[in-house]
């Protein structure tokens, strides 16, 4: 095309990546024809080429108007025929793009629109199997927009909107795109659903592992287990005992978690692991409600004072009304019920016990770690299914197997529903989780099912509950080491908040990509901007109006920025996070929209399933016959 056609203005000024330009006096009209199509002129966020020799320079448009004049040249602003451009990178006239500026334009370079064709000769190559495609260019319905998906991956990313912006939607969309089995048969997805929302749009291409899963109704569910014996010391500490008063109690229940380590390793030895290599953190199985058990006698126990031999053959039990010794249950967390110190008279006397000299007082940990013991909601740590250690520190099956299902299953995507975790334990076991992950792909990352060979993208749902500033927990502390070191291992990161402003600044910064959603917070908009490294003032500033399922895509996975509409997945196979129907005047097919204002009430409502669920903290009610 003739270069005249294409032309908008002339360049005035450059100061550092900004460039004044004052538009031709076709271009003034907004409105010019290029090969029969018609194009507006000044569009903020669109993209211009400025010809440098061989190569192009391309911007986004950041400003149209009599503002847009420098005030270096003049103090009136009377004259429209200013446009302020961005840059953001070069090319060659072939389509290929590099961010990056080796050359500035001068002083009466032409400044060029973009044609849709030549749009199509840069971002176009659906050809190409390490591109996936996530919908297509707002601007031009024909122009499929691609993301690499090598970069989106290893280089992480960060899908962030406002709710009801598409977030959900946007992010099923890429995890249909990336789990297609045909290009990629050894794809491998780790997602972390705060809510349950992924399970059933993703159900032909997931397993989901959730707590108290009903198995018999999908082969897609099974149940989530994390072992306690994998968590790591503090992992362990903060799960079982909440805080210790003092460094003395730490390091007393330290030395018994790895002396019942070291009997189980001796007893049950496992590769990889010696006496003399093994720790604290060793992810040995041991019997944790006996070692609760053994600390509960020696915290609390009465014995009989008047007999000989070891205090623990002379502890005093309370009797039960058959005259039973009430010696409790260490497997169901059920305390021993001790004598009191002060009996009656002609009974044989108890004293407290004191079975070892200067034992720290650690009672109120113990009530606590014997309460979660006791509770069925913390049964996916304490009693861990097939993993869990008999008293001598046996197991039926060990973590290979809980790899296998986490990460071999020919299901490219693993849902780790954590919508039933205990609140109080929540970003603990997303710490724990990240934490056993990374460890082991890290050490395993030479091996055939190491990271380095087979890529694994960990999705993080609602990552600014547990990623944020204030929390310095363990979750954050992973994060920050993946998103810093994961590439070199083949772990890649994909945060999706509605929050940005909230997540970890050193974490937000190492994401190569940004799908933004609509924002309209003005200090999450700002987030973004930081975080980018090309200069895109004209195109984040129109994150507020964005439409629904409209993002900016940004960063290393794409050639240029472009302005997306993310093609969403059936409906039926949608997150279930879409929302409710309050009333459609539209007559519907009240299977697809149960509920709404506009439907009638139901005549006899049942409410008993209402407190049903709600006791169970399961939104699946599975009645027990």
């Amino acid at each position: 095309m003739s270069s005249k056609e294409t032309c908008l203005g002339v360049v005035q000024d450059v100061s550092d990546t900004t460039v004044s330009v004052t538009l031709t006096s076709k271009s003034i009209t907004g409105f010019i024809y290029i090969e029969g199509q018609g194009y507006r002129v000044g569009q903020i966020g669109s993209f211009v080429r400025i010809p440098i020799g061989f190569n192009d320079l391309f911007g986004v448009v950041s400003q149209v108007g009599a503002s847009a004049k420098p005030q270096s040249l003049s103090e009136d602003n009377s004259d429209f025929r200013w446009m302020t451009i961005q840059l953001i990178g070069e090319g060659e006239r072939n389509g290929s793009f590099r961010r990056g500026l080796s050359q500035y334009p001068t002083v009466g370079d032409e400044v060029h629109l973009i044609s849709e064709r030549e749009l199509s000769r840069i971002y176009g190559q659906p050809n190409k199997p390490y591109f996936v495609r996530l919908g297509h260019i707002s601007n031009a319905n024909s122009i499929p927009a691609l993301v690499d998906i090598n970069k989106l991956v290893t280089r992480h990313s960060a899908v962030v909107g406002t709710t009801g912006s598409g977030k959900s939607t946007t992010v099923s969309s890429i995890m249909n795109a990336v789990a297609n089995k045909e290009s990629y048969p050894s794809a491998r997805v780790i997602m972390l659903d705060l809510h349950g929302e992924y399970g059933s749009a993703l159900r032909e291409k997931s397993n989901v592992f959730r707590l108290n899963s009903d198995a018999a109704r999908s082969s897609q569910n099974s149940d989530l287990f994390i072992p306690y014996w994998a968590l790591s010391f503090d992992e362990l500490c903060e799960v079982c005992f909440g805080e210790f008063n003092s460094e003395k109690e730490r390091n007393f229940v330290m030395e018994r978690v790895l002396r019942y380590k070291r009997d189980s390793l001796l007893s049950h030895p496992r590769r990889g692991v010696t006496e003399d290599t093994l720790s604290v953190d060793s992810p040995i199985p041991f019997s944790i409600h006996s070692m609760w058990y053994e600390l509960f006698e020696e915290t609390f126990g009465t014995y009989y004072s008047s007999r000989d031999g070891q205090p623990r053959d002379n502890l005093a039990y309370e009797l039960d009304s058959n005259g039973e010794e009430l010696r409790g249950n260490p497997a169901n967390g059920i305390p021993p019920t001790f004598k009191h110190i002060a009996t009656g008279a002609n009974v044989e006397k108890a004293n407290k016990i004191n079975y070892l000299p200067n034992t720290p007082n650690i009672g109120k940990q113990l009530l606590l770690l014997g309460s979660k013991l006791r509770i069925p909601r913390y049964n996916f740590i304490f009693k861990p299914g097939n993993w869990m250690p008999c008293s001598e520190g046996n197991i039926s099956e060990d973590l290979d197997k809980l790899f296998l299902g986490w990460l071999g299953s020919e299901k490219p995507i693993s849902i780790l529903d954590l919508s039933g975790v205990p609140t109080d334990i929540l970003q603990t076991t997303i710490g724990a989780l990240l934490r056993i992950l990374y460890e082991a792909l890290f050490w395993a990352r030479n091996l055939s099912q190491g990271a380095r060979h087979r890529p694994l993208l960990i999705v993080m749902e609602e990552a600014h509950i547990y990623l944020n500033e204030l929390n310095k927990g363990m979750a954050s502390h992973v994060v920050q080491r993946i998103v810093k070191e994961g590439r070199k291992y083949g772990i890649g990161a994909m945060i999706v908040s509605q929050r940005p402003s909230e997540i970890n600044s050193t974490i937000l910064s190492q994401c190569g990509t940004f799908i933004a959603l609509r924002l309209n917070n003005s200090t999450d908009r700002g987030h973004i901007k930081s975080a980018v490294s090309d200069n895109l003032d004209g195109l984040t500033n129109m994150l507020p109006i964005l439409r629904t399922g409209e993002a900016i895509v940004l960063g290393e996975a794409v050639k240029l920025p472009m302005r997306t509409i993310i093609e969403p997945p059936p409906l039926n196979r949608r997150p279930d996070s879409q929302d409710p129907i309050i009333f459609d005047e539209v007559p519907s097919d009240e299977s697809q929209h149960p509920g709404g204002w506009g439907i009638a009430m139901e005549p006899t409502p049942n409410y008993s399933e209402l407190i049903e669920a709600w006791r169970a903290q399961n939104p699946i009610i599975t009645r027990v016959k």
